[in-house]
């Protein structure tokens, strides 16, 4: 029986979201009192040698925190993903982060040859980073172990639902996949699947992964670093840094500093009170937090009691003091540039007196609004979560809800946000934030939204049915189908009080050049990084070739 797990799916601009906005109550109260507690950081004794070469030749990356493992069929946990996907391991198809499409990559095509079956080209000429050759017999074996298993990948239960694929090879450059009912965006599917040779471990996960990557793992000191160093007998294009050394911290003053020291050429996560900074670029990364409100148990079973919470949260409050302004109100999970996006939801209007009203209405019919919610969150989830946990309190505690804060650790809030969720804990209300790279809101509503989806607590059979119906669907129909059953969702069920959709804020050094997308945040790909020199000559060659073509054709 195979398990499910949870996700976690432009270029950049100097523009920051959310600067000029008016200052509410909210605002005032939090940029006089919690900002307070953010205090100052150093980089606590961190030196070059720790962070690894300085010599120009070593892309050196400062993360959040450790990858739990580098195993592929993991990697679309964040963690693992920002390390893994592009760099140790390819998938057979790509998503292009800006324009949405798929483009060939260890697949060199793909055809819908029947309604149920897709057939892909495997691209000849590839090996392993072991020196095995690459062929269709490696991705049915990948495909397998990452699907069809008893892994329990991460993979598996994200993107397929636990569905059996049916894979076969044709010959060492082609394969099918057959899937048990139509599925139109299976080649979309299948670019979470990161290939591995047939001689991968199929008991067990592994420590260090094979791939087809532009880069091998050369070491990983446990708590200390990550190493990886060049394929160079990569199919593709040579990235430009022969090695590349991932390190982590925890605190996001301490990566920032590492950056302004010259301890590290790129950091993820940066505090908002960075983003003036010269060293740093804001960019969307399609994530999006919100309250998920356990509809199992009162007063949250109320749907008064949950619209009530919706109407309490200042959106735009939390993102300008908390969030630094790199945010945006959300009024839906699915962030914009994703199929099924709906542009004409608006964030619910901030308005505490109708928010109370409803509470005193629902406990007048004898709910039980004065039970204790408990408020779950993360820490280091994203910069500013403890104060926005919060603000949150304090927001819920004026419209007359009781509400305190648990502020937790990862594996703590992974058994409140993955099923099977916890039994006789009272009512949760959970702070996610959900990141949908894979640009379909299938990916968001088959996890967040079905009844007994593997992040949703509760749900409607007339949300499940149109579900199920907007999958089958392509094109324009799809969009319209998952866009209005989006604002269902809204109307009827109101399981989630939206926050935001999150821009995120990285760390560069001037000695690099990196253009940050929608994925970086889960899938940096290191082969897109270069010196700043090498970069520069080649921008400064390509301005001149207009000036020296006009030349040329005047002599």
């Amino acid at each position: 029986m195979k398990s499910s797990a949870s996700s976690a799916p432009s270029v950049s601009s100097d523009a920051r979201p959310g600067r000029g906005r008016s200052r509410t109550l909210l605002t005032l109260l939090l940029s006089g009192t919690m900002l307070l507690s953010g205090g100052c950081a150093v980089a606590n004794g961190d030196s070059a040698g720790d962070a690894g070469s300085a010599d120009g030749r070593t892309l050196r990356v400062v993360l959040t925190q450790e990858p739990p493992t580098l195993e592929p069929c993991e990697s679309s946990l964040t963690a693992t993903g920002v390390v893994v996907r592009s760099n140790i391991t390819e998938p057979l198809v790509e998503r292009d982060p800006t324009s949405g499409e798929l483009r060939p990559l260890l697949a060199t095509g793909w055809t819908q040859t029947r309604p149920t079956t897709w057939t892909f080209d495997i691209r000849p000429g590839v090996t392993f980073q072991n020196g095995d050759r690459f062929d269709a017999q490696d991705a049915a074996f990948s495909i397998d172990r990452a699907v069809n298993s008893d892994l329990a990948c991460n993979v598996d239960g994200y993107v397929f639902g636990d569905e059996e694929l049916d894979v076969r090879v044709v010959g060492p450059t082609r394969l099918t996949v057959t899937t048990e009912k139509p599925d139109p965006i299976l080649p979309l599917r299948l670019s979470f699947v990161e290939i591995v040779p047939r001689t991968t471990d199929t008991e067990a996960k592994v420590r260090i992964p094979v791939g087809t990557g532009p880069y091998a793992v050369q070491s990983w000191q446990a708590g200390s670093a990550i190493s990886l160093t060049r394929n160079e007998d990569y199919w593709g294009e040579a990235p430009a840094y022969p090695r590349a050394r991932y390190v982590w911290r925890g605190d996001a003053s301490v990566r920032a500093a590492m950056i302004d020291k010259g301890e590290a050429d790129i950091a993820m996560s940066l505090d908002p009170m960075d983003a003036e900074k010269k060293t740093t670029v804001d960019y969307p990364n399609n994530e999006t937090t919100a309250l998920r409100l356990d509809g199992r148990e009162a007063p949250l079973d109320d749907l008064r009691v949950r619209r009530a919470i919706g109407m309490a949260v200042d959106r735009e409050g939390i993102a300008d003091a908390l969030l630094g302004g790199l945010a945006e109100p959300a009024a839906q999970l699915v962030p914009p540039g994703v199929v099924g996006h709906n542009d004409a939801l608006e964030p619910t209007p901030y308005d505490v007196d109708a928010a109370r009203a409803l509470i005193e209405e629902a406990a007048a019919d004898g709910v039980p609004t004065g039970r204790e919610i408990t408020l779950v969150a993360r820490n280091g989830q994203f910069a500013g979560i403890a104060e926005t946990a919060e603000a949150l309190q304090y927001e819920l505690g004026r419209i007359g809800l009781k509400v305190k804060v648990r502020m937790a650790d990862t594996a703590t809030q992974l058994q409140y946000q993955l099923r099977p969720l916890p039994r006789g804990v009272g009512p949760i209300a959970l702070l996610i934030m959900h990141g949908n790279q894979a640009g379909d809101a299938a990916f968001t509503t088959s996890q967040y939204l079905l009844s007994d989806g593997p992040q949703s607590t509760f749900g409607t059979a007339e949300l499940d049915r149109r579900i199920a119906a907007a999958g089958g669907l392509s094109g324009a129909a799809r969009q319209r189908a998952f866009a209005g059953l989006l604002a269902h969702q809204n109307a009827s069920v109101a399981q989630y009080a939206y926050l935001a959709h999150m821009r995120g804020l990285l760390g560069l050094s001037p000695s690099v050049r990196y253009r940050p997308n929608s994925a970086t945040g889960d899938e940096m790909r290191l082969a897109d990084v270069s010196p700043a020199k090498a970069a520069d000559a080649a921008d400064a060659a390509k301005a001149a070739e207009p000036a020296r073509a006009a030349k040329e054709v005047r002599h």
